[in-house]
């Protein structure tokens, strides 16, 4: 079996430092927490891969392309086909009285963003930071392993991973021959990652989606005495006739 661009795939994988073994990302929260790298603002678990869409290393797509579905494959990548080379022209001092302009407090290991780049400081002393914009894996062998769990087909299964993507779970999905219906019920927590997280999941769905003309997206809002009514009510149904005295 071979997959092309335009594909979604569903994929569990665990990346590595080839030379010392060291976690650098897994959708494994066990593995996570035992390489001492888990984030809890972190989902854990199987990850959507688009083909085409440039969403992970050309190295690690090109061997997805030659995968067969529930087959496990371990590989390692040359850099070049990993996360890049080291640039040196990408490393830079700059003033502290820079930073200190603009209230930040810089320390080796932050990241920061220079001038829409994002960077990562590497030392700070004698009035001076070096920061670089090399990707913190640039330079470096990944060692991979890799299980596509499934493909995904049905236009709805497709959405639905979209919008898990994003952080932003729909209440009901309707889909028609070009058009879609996202439904966002009350009990989806509307604060400013969502509007964010929604719009750039409405743009997805357009970009690899071809099919889609148009998205109509449903928000329900409701105040807080009636969410209160609504949990009452659904209290009482679900109590059983004889134990009410």
């Amino acid at each position: 079996m071979s997959f092309n661009d335009g594909d979604f795939l569903e994929v569990e994988y665990t990346a590595r430092n080839a030379q010392d073994d060291a976690v650098i990302a897994t959708t494994d929260e066990k593995v996570a927490k035992e390489a001492d790298i888990y984030n809890k603002e972190i989902k854990y678990g199987p990850a959507l891969v688009v083909l085409g869409a440039n969403a992970v290393v050309k190295g690690l797509e090109k061997e997805l392309k030659s995968m067969e579905v529930g087959k496990e494959k371990e590989f390692t990548l040359k850099p070049e086909d990993a996360f890049g080379n080291r640039v040196e022209d990408l490393v830079r001092v700059m003033p502290l009285s820079e930073f200190r302009a603009h209230n930040i407090n810089p320390a080796p290991g932050m990241r920061i963003n220079i001038d829409n780049v994002t960077a990562t400081v590497r030392s700070v002393g004698s009035g001076r930071v070096v920061v670089d914009a090399n990707h913190p894996d640039a330079g470096k062998e990944i060692k991979y392993k890799v299980r596509i769990l499934r493909t995904l087909q049905d236009k709805k299964d497709r959405i639905d991973a979209l919008c898990r993507t994003y952080d932003v779970k729909p209440s009901k999905i309707e889909t028609h021959d070009s058009n879609v219906d996202i439904y966002f019920d009350s009990a989806v927590k509307k604060d400013a990652d969502y509007f964010v997280n929604k719009t750039s999941m409405l743009a997805s769905l357009f970009t690899y989606l071809k099919e889609l003309d148009k998205i109509d997206v449903h928000e329900e809002y409701v105040k807080e005495r009636q969410k209160a009514d609504r949990k009452e009510k659904a209290e009482h149904a679900d109590t059983p006739v004889d134990s009410i005295a």
